[in-house]
């Protein structure tokens, strides 16, 4: 199968392949093969990208989709009642339906605004049919995700058989896995050895949540448990030393700029993160309390830095949101730029809509006005998944019901308001 994206305008993201004011990307059994200004194919289906930006796919490396249902309810809270509502309130009522349901609109939400490639930090751990639910989920998403399964969450249980029991289901296709850690915050450093060692062992890629307490990551380096295969997630209370500890041991740092904001967690750390050697990428996080698009998070943290110390370029949250991000998940060779032999995850950005228009310069344009109203068209691995603005073959009628029948029927089993009024109260210290 060959396929030609003809005449638009082409954000590689690949320093060798650069952009093109007017360009051809031909894609082939779901790969890219060339990019060009003409390029010649009259054996391919053509889609016109005249009046799009051509770029790569945005990857989202750290998401908590069950809480879909949710949206909204947590936009003035601290994390403390986030923590006490989600975890406390919510999460002892969710029955596999409900993470069904939410993990599956999290993900078309994020493919829709153009997240060709999605982890989803999966924390809502009870039974193995809730861990089965999320992964028929995502596999119900036509796009690239990693299942971080976050087994054992808010407990100090072994988790191996879980883990175990997921990977021997996930090897390979659409949906991978990743290790969600509980980290030295959580349990101690036997535990995070342990669980290190079994990632290793079953060639896991990890994700750990570090919030607001420094000196975690030097407890973690003086214990030798860095690796280059973990994500460190938020770390606003990290010193400039640990940041520097993550870039000496190749690990990768993964930014939520609302959610920090808005929750109290502090200044999200791009710059810090920079001036330390390491490049930081950027997540939504959860949809409670933030927006669920990459285009807003890039605006948040550009907006945020700028003001701060003038740091930062566009291009520069552009990469954190794709070959970053992509790199981050152990896909440097696969996605997050337009490169001749990466799989042809790749969107389409309208250029003639009228809150952008006219597009003199696309990077700034995409980072300072763009929007998921803008995303014409998704491929995942070649294949069209959204185009003219509709995801395909996709029943939203009958799945928005779905979530709304979640939605109320664990609201009501909690004896939560959803007018609101919602404040949840933390625990007494």
């Amino acid at each position: 199968m060959k396929t030609l994206l003809s005449g638009g305008t082409v954000v590689s993201m690949d320093p060798a392949v650069g952009d093109l004011a007017r360009g051809d990307v031909l894609i082939e059994d779901g790969v890219i093969v060339q990019v060009a200004a003409r390029i010649e194919a009259p054996d391919a289906e053509v889609i016109d990208a005249t009046d799009r930006i051509v770029m790569p796919g945005f990857v989202d490396n750290h998401r908590h989709t069950w809480q879909t249902a949710f949206r909204g309810v947590g936009a003035d809270w601290t994390f403390a009642q986030w923590a006490a509502a989600m975890h406390g309130t919510v999460k002892p009522h969710y029955q596999p339906e409900d993470v069904y349901a939410g993990t599956l609109l999290g993900r078309l939400e994020a493919l829709h605004s153009g997240v060709t490639t999605m982890l989803d930090w999966y924390h809502v751990a009870q039974t193995p049919e809730h861990e089965d639910a999320a992964v028929a989920a995502l596999r119900d998403a036509p796009g690239r995700s990693i299942f971080c399964l976050g087994a054992g969450w808010g407990t100090a249980d072994p988790v191996d058989a879980a883990v175990r029991r997921v990977r021997s289901r996930l090897d390979g296709g659409a949906v991978t896995m990743a290790f969600g850690l509980r980290g030295p915050e959580a349990t101690d450093m036997d535990t995070v050895a342990h669980e290190l060692k079994l990632a290793a062992e079953l060639g896991l890629r990890t994700s750990l949540h570090v919030d607001i307490v420094s000196g975690a990551v030097a407890e973690l380096r003086d214990h030798g448990l860095l690796r280059d295969t973990t994500t460190f997630v938020h770390g606003n209370g990290l010193s400039d030393d640990e940041l520097r500890m993550l870039a000496d041991a190749g690990s990768s740092l993964s930014i939520s700029p609302d959610v920090e904001l808005k929750m109290g967690f502090g200044t999200p750390m791009t710059g810090r993160a920079m001036a330390a050697g390491l490049r930081p990428t950027l997540s939504v996080d959860d949809v409670p309390s933030a927006g669920g698009d990459m285009f807003s998070t890039m605006r948040t943290a550009f907006a945020v830095q700028r003001g701060l110390d003038g740091g930062l370029r566009s291009r520069d949250l552009l990469a954190f949101t794709t070959v970053d991000a992509a790199a981050s998940c152990g896909l440097a060779t696969r996605t997050g730029s337009i490169t001749p032999g990466k799989d042809a995850d790749i969107i389409l950005l309208r250029t003639d809509d009228l809150t952008v228009f006219p597009v003199t310069d696309p990077a700034a344009t995409i980072v300072s006005a763009g929007h998921p109203g803008l995303v014409d068209t998704v491929l995942v691995t070649g294949r069209v998944v959204k185009r003219n603005g509709t995801l395909v073959d996709v029943d939203l009628p009958a799945l928005r019901a779905r979530l709304l029948a979640s939605r109320d029927r664990i609201a009501a089993a909690a004896d939560i308001p959803l007018d609101g009024t919602w404040r949840p109260q933390p625990p007494a210290q």
